[in-house]
């Protein structure tokens, strides 16, 4: 299995919590958070991890030059900012598997790519996503699905009780998501899957495993707490 891991973005809201470190270095329960996504990988069987790479990715390199992990790590340098999907593009372009696993390397969601993998290879889906339910919350957008798992539609971040989310776990095709007529520089979430999602080819899993996005400080502090209850 083939992934991609998004670490090049700038970190700007997490500033105040790590200083000007990549976001995927920032250190959590003794380690970066990559070590965490590293070892979340290797749990799932990953043989080839593709690093996108751009803010600082010198530091990052260096770290993974020290690591011994059982799959093969390669890279990919925006030397401008793509966005998420130009990130993804790039990185594509070194991958070899029909279908990649993608996933941010700010954000840990224990999905069973295995799983994730199978249901979207039956639903012969361009795109699947791993979705989280969760409770009172206003800082993600929500997905609605139908029975069969197709995506209908995304939803803008507002307050809900209770909703679907896009926990940032996708397998993605490799052909179909390549012949999209995209600028350079794009959001995945925005400019491919909202853009795209009424042609019937995004499909979606629910998974209720461990989820935290560290992306702010507040859940940035929360990962802390819970790396230190689960390494006890």
């Amino acid at each position: 299995m083939e992934c991609i891991v998004l670490a090049g973005g700038l970190g700007t809201r997490l500033r105040s919590a790590i200083g000007d470190m990549p976001k995927c270095m920032a250190p959590v329960a003794g380690h970066p958070f990559l070590h965490h996504v590293f070892s979340y990988l290797q749990r799932q069987g990953c043989t080839r991890v593709i690093l996108s790479l751009g803010y600082m990715h010198d530091h990052i390199l260096q770290w993974v030059a020290q690591q011994q992990v059982p799959f093969i790590v390669d890279q990919v340098l925006e030397h401008q900012p793509l966005g998420t999907g130009g990130g993804i593009r790039l990185a594509m372009q070194q991958a070899s598997e029909d279908n990649v696993a993608v996933l941010n390397g700010d954000t840990l969601f224990d999905v069973s790519l295995s799983s994730l993998l199978a249901f979207h290879t039956n639903a012969c889906a361009e795109t699947t996503l791993a979705l989280k339910h969760m409770e009172r919350f206003d800082r993600y957008g929500s997905v609605v699905v139908d029975n069969s798992g197709v995506i209908s539609s995304f939803q803008e971040k507002k307050y809900q009780e209770s909703g679907l989310i896009n926990g940032g776990v996708y397998i993605v095709n490799r052909m179909g998501f390549s012949t999209r007529t995209l600028p350079d520089k794009f959001s995945f979430e925005k400019d491919y899957l909202e853009a795209f999602v009424a042609d019937g080819l995004f499909c979606a899993q629910v998974h209720e495993g461990y989820f935290i996005d560290i992306g702010v400080p507040s859940d940035y502090l929360q990962a802390q707490e819970d790396f230190k209850r689960m390494y006890r």
